[in-house]
C-alpha cells in the first residue's frame, strides 16, 4: 500500500493492513472518497484506469456531498470528519494531517488584494461550516473553529474564531483535535 493512502487509512481510528483497508474502503466515508481520488491522480489521464476512479469519485461526490477535485493538491494524512457538504477549489492547497468536518468551503477570492486561493499548511484542523477564501495562507498547528470566516493569513500555532475572524496565539491548538497520524 502507498504511503499517502496507508497515512489517509490511520487517520480513521487507526486502521492499518488489508483488514483495516477493507475495512476503510466500505465502512468510511471519507476514506473512500479519499482513495478514489488518490487513485484517478495517481492514475494516467484517459486511461481506463482514470475513468474507473473518475467515475466511483463521481458517483461519491453526488453521495456524500463532497466537491473536492481529484486533481486538488492535498497532503498525506488528510482527514473527513463526517458526511456532508465540502466544497475546495482545485487550485487551493492543503498540507499533511489536515482535519476537515462537514458544510466547509476552501475557495478563492475573485477580485481585490485577496484574488486567488488559501494555502493550508500540515496540522489543521477545520470545524463545521468554516469558509477560507482568498489568497491567504495558514500556518501549521492551527485550529479554525466552527464557523469561521478567514479571509486574512494565520500564523502557525494559533486559533481563528467567529466572522469576522479573530486570532488567538496558543501553543498546541489541536492537541486532542487530530490524532491517529502516522510518522
Amino acid at each position: 500500500m502507498n504511503k499517502i493512502i496507508e497515512s489517509d487509512l490511520y487517520r480513521y481510528g487507526g486502521l492499518k493492513g488489508v483488514k483495516g483497508f477493507l475495512k476503510g474502503l466500505f465502512k468510511t466515508a471519507g476514506f473512500r472518497y479519499m482513495y478514489y481520488l488518490r487513485q484517478a491522480k495517481k492514475s494516467k489521464k484517459y486511461t481506463p484506469r482514470w475513468f474507473v476512479f473518475i467515475l466511483l469519485l463521481h458517483r461519491c461526490s453526488r453521495r456524500y456531498g463532497y466537491q473536492i477535485p481529484y486533481n486538488t493538491e492535498i497532503g498525506e494524512g488528510f482527514y473527513i470528519g463526517h458526511f456532508g457538504t465540502i466544497v475546495i477549489n482545485s487550485k487551493a492547497r492543503i498540507g499533511k494531517n489536515c482535519n476537515i468536518a462537514h458544510l466547509v468551503t476552501i475557495g478563492q477570492a475573485n477580485r481585490g488584494k485577496l484574488r486567488g486561493y488559501p494555502t493550508i499548511s500540515d496540522n489543521v484542523w477545520i470545524g463545521t461550516g468554516a469558509v477560507i477564501v482568498g489568497n491567504i495562507h495558514v500556518g501549521s498547528n492551527v485550529l479554525i473553529a466552527p464557523n469561521s470566516y478567514v479571509n486574512v493569513d494565520v500564523p502557525s500555532n494559533s486559533i481563528v474564531v467567529g466572522n469576522p475572524c479573530k486570532i488567538v496565539s496558543k501553543e498546541n491548538p489541536c492537541e486532542g483535535y487530530i490524532t491517529n497520524i502516522l510518522n
